[in-house]
């Protein structure tokens, strides 16, 4: 999947939606930001172990890759609640539910309008994808970065294109995914490589994830953050499906290290314990906090 060749499948359900609110404030402490802003609800990307899908029951639907809402006047929004200045001197964090650069923005264009009201109020921001749909807008980005902090956050969950479009078939693929970071290494704005959820059997093993931190560092991120796969509630039952329809020879050895939603504890100490000392190895920062800045 190349740069913007992010197509809205003739399956896919867009519905305009017209929102009373952009920003969402969250209540949960120990977050390095204060509000979410999704343009759309529901995400295309289809990602197995997606953890967003119950925000779609709140609406009565359960097709959260197939039937995107499109938050039409968000922009109209935004503006007035940056101008009542509930945001100055906090983080909003865009796309971190529901991915901004989704296909259905190559139609809608929504995040451009987006941008230039926060280049306007100086709003800092990070921006999470797994999209390369965003180097689209590389310039507006760069602009906000001269005026306030941003941070580009590019989730990858493996470096195998295979393992990657089966299970995140709406995604650009790992190769594009790095050269977001690459790009934006350029630019003013801060990067960040997620590494979440790592998967078992998937990019667990050592060769995959030294390369991953290998590569972090040759695009020089400014951090990198990784997490086991973590399954919970309804997302267990449909990633095992998953793993027992896609890669059925691993379906066992999953139901043995996932008796509930953590995985065994011996095996997580072994990856995060490996992730470290490859992350000193290549001196990738792990640290989120080093590269925030103070807001009063």
């Amino acid at each position: 999947m190349g740069i913007y060749n992010n197509e809205v499948k003739s399956d896919i359900i867009l519905r305009d939606y017209k929102c009373k609110e952009a920003l969402y404030q969250l209540k949960r402490k120990g977050l390095p930001y204060s509000f979410d802003l999704n343009i759309y609800r529901g995400c295309s990307h289809n990602c197995q172990y997606c953890y967003a899908r119950k925000s779609h029951k709140y609406l009565n639907l359960k097709d959260f890759e197939s039937e995107i809402f499109v938050k039409t006047n968000i922009a109209e929004v935004l503006e007035k609640e940056l101008k009542g200045g509930r945001t100055v001197g906090k983080f909003i964090n865009i796309g971190g539910v529901c991915d901004s650069y989704q296909p259905a923005e190559k139609k809608y264009q929504l995040m451009p309008d987006i941008l230039k009201l926060l280049i306007k109020y100086k709003q800092p921001v990070i921006i999470s994808t797994k999209s390369d749909l965003i180097l689209r807008d590389i310039e507006l980005i760069d602009q906000l970065a001269h005026h306030a902090w941003v941070n580009i956050a590019v989730t990858i969950t493996s470096d195998n294109d295979e393992i990657s479009s089966k299970v995140e078939p709406g995604a650009s693929l790992p190769g594009a995914r790095w050269n977001i970071l690459q790009e934006f290494s350029y630019t003013k704005a801060s990067t960040g490589f997620h590494f979440f959820p790592i998967l078992p059997f998937f990019s667990d093993d050592k060769t995959s994830m030294e390369r991953m931190v290998k590569r972090a560092s040759e695009v020089k991120v400014d951090y990198m953050l990784s997490g086991i796969l973590y399954l919970s509630g309804g997302i267990k039952e449909r990633y095992l499906s998953f793993v027992k329809r896609e890669f059925p020879e691993y379906y066992s050895a999953y139901v043995e290290l996932y008796p509930r939603g953590k995985a065994n504890p011996d095996y997580k100490s072994r990856v995060h314990s490996f992730l470290g000392r490859m992350r000193e190895k290549y001196g990738v920062n792990a640290q989120y906090s080093k590269i925030i800045p103070s807001f009063k």
